[in-house]
C-alpha cells in the first residue's frame, strides 16, 4: 500500500504519465485486467440495487460475468475522465494506451518513484487481490468472483499471504475464541 501512496502523491509533468498512473490506480481498486479496462465503456457502469455504481461486464479472457462495486478511488478516477475528449471520441471510460505502452510508461514511473520493483498493469490486479481485498478481510471466494476466475485455485496464486495478514487473522480468531 505504501507504493500505491507514493504513486498517488508523486507529481508528474507528463500528461501520459498522469493518465497511466490513474489507469493503474483504477485497476488497483477494481481488479480489472488490461483487456477489460481497455474495453470499458460507459454502458458497462450501472446503478446497482444498493444505489451505488457498479461495473457489469463479461471478462474478456474467460467470458465470466463480473460485477464490481466502484470504490471511492475508482469512482473519482472515472469522474475525472467523464468529459475527457479522448474518452468521448473513443467511447471508452478511460484513455488506455496499448498494453506495451502502458507497461513501458509504468516502468518509467516506477523508476521516478524509486520503487523497488518495476510495476506493470498486471501488478495492479495483484494489488487488488492482495492489498485491497484479501488484506482487508474479503474472503478468497469473493476475491475469486471479483477477479472473474473460474476456479479458486487461480485466485490462490494471488493469495500469497504475508506474515502481518496471518497475524491479523489469528489475532481476530484469538479474540473470538477467548470471548
Amino acid at each position: 500500500m505504501i507504493e500505491l501512496e507514493v504513486l498517488r502523491s508523486t507529481h508528474f509533468e507528463s500528461e501520459r504519465f498522469i493518465h497511466v498512473r490513474y489507469i493503474f490506480i483504477f485497476c488497483c481498486y477494481t481488479g480489472l485486467s488490461y483487456a477489460d479496462v481497455y474495453a470499458l465503456k460507459q454502458s458497462d457502469v450501472s446503478i446497482g440495487i444498493d444505489k451505488r455504481r457498479w461495473i457489469f461486464i463479461n471478462r474478456e479472457k474467460t467470458e465470466t460475468g463480473l460485477r464490481i462495486l466502484l470504490l471511492p478511488d475508482a469512482l473519482n478516477i472515472l469522474d475525472r475522465y467523464a468529459d475527457y475528449y479522448k474518452c468521448i471520441f473513443s467511447n471508452r471510460l478511460l484513455p488506455v494506451l496499448s498494453n506495451q505502452k502502458m507497461n513501458l510508461y509504468l516502468g518509467e514511473i516506477s523508476s521516478i518513484c524509486n520503487m523497488r520493483r518495476k510495476i506493470t498493469v498486471h501488478i495492479a490486479r495483484h494489488t487488488f487481490a492482495t492489498t485491497i481485498t484479501l488484506n482487508n478481510g474479503v474472503p478468497i471466494e469473493t476475491v475469486s468472483k471479483l477477479l472473474g476466475h473460474s476456479y479458486l485455485k487461480a485466485t490462490q496464486h494471488y493469495a500469497k499471504l504475508q506474515g502481518e495478514k496471518i497475524g491479523f487473522d489469528m489475532g481476530r480468531l484469538s479474540k473470538i475464541i477467548s470471548s
